[in-house]
C-alpha cells in the first residue's frame, strides 16, 4: 500500500501512525494526485479520505485516479457534507472570522466543503470513466475527553484552519484557542464533548 499527500507534515502524522498499528506494509511519498507517478493499471483499489475537496483541479485528479485503476478496480472517497452538520469544523471557521476578514467562500474553490452537495463528486467521476457509482451520507458522532483536546485535534488534522490561524498574532492565536475552547463546551455530554459529524461516502468502479 502507498499513501500519497502533498503535506508533508500530514505525511508524518501517518508515519506515526502506522507504526503506531505495526502496520509494515504502507509506505508514504510526498505528491500531487493530479499526476501520479505510477503507471496505467497499477492499483486494485484507490481511497481518498478528505483530501478531493482540497485540489484545485478535481476532475484532472479523477481522470488520473481512473488512469491507475485497474479495470475493475474501485476508487472509494469520503467528503464532508454540509456544514451545519459538521459543527467540529464550522466552529473554529466562526471563531476564526471574528479575527480574519474572510471573503465570502466561492463554492467551486478548494475547501473544506467543496464537495458537500450530493452528486458533485460522483458527476465528476462519471465524467473520469467510472462507472457504478455509489454515494451515502454516513452520519455519525466524535467524542473528546475535553475541550483542550478537541483544540489539539484541530492542530493536528486540520490543515485550513491551521493555516489560517497562522495568519494571526501570538496574542490572536492565544485569543482564539480561548474562544474556540469555549464555544466547544457547548457540545458537553456528561463526561465529554461530543460532535455530530456527516460525510458523503462514494463509490466508482472502472470498467472491465
Amino acid at each position: 500500500m502507498i499513501g500519497i499527500d502533498v503535506a508533508e507534515s500530514m505525511l508524518a502524522i501517518a508515519g506515526r501512525k502506522a507504526k503506531t498499528l505495526g502496520l509494515a506494509n504502507v509506505t508514504f511519498h510526498a505528491g500531487d494526485v493530479t499526476t501520479l507517478p505510477f503507471g496505467t493499471g497499477s492499483f486494485d483499489a484507490v481511497t481518498s479520505r478528505f483530501c478531493l475537496m482540497f485540489l484545485p483541479h478535481i476532475p484532472k485528479a479523477a481522470t488520473e485516479i481512473a488512469r491507475v485503476l485497474k479495470p475493475g478496480g474501485w476508487l472509494a472517497a469520503a467528503v464532508w457534507s454540509a456544514p451545519a452538520k459538521n459543527p467540529s469544523l464550522l466552529l473554529p471557521m466562526n471563531v476564526i472570522k471574528q479575527f480574519l476578514d474572510l471573503p465570502q467562500p466561492d463554492q467551486n474553490a478548494p475547501g473544506i466543503f467543496r464537495l458537500a452537495q450530493p452528486g458533485d463528486l460522483a458527476a465528476m467521476l462519471h465524467e473520469a470513466g467510472l462507472t457504478d457509482l455509489m454515494e451515502q451520507e454516513f452520519l455519525a458522532e466524535w467524542s473528546y475527553p475535553s475541550a483542550g483536546d478537541y483544540y489539539r485535534s484541530l492542530m493536528d488534522i486540520a490543515a485550513p484552519i491551521q493555516n489560517l490561524l497562522s495568519q494571526l498574532t501570538p496574542q490572536q492565536q492565544r485569543e482564539a484557542e480561548q474562544k474556540i475552547v469555549a464555544a466547544a463546551e457547548e457540545y458537553r455530554r456528561d463526561r465529554a464533548l461530543v460532535f455530530p459529524f456527516a460525510v458523503h461516502i462514494v463509490a466508482a468502479r472502472k470498467p472491465l
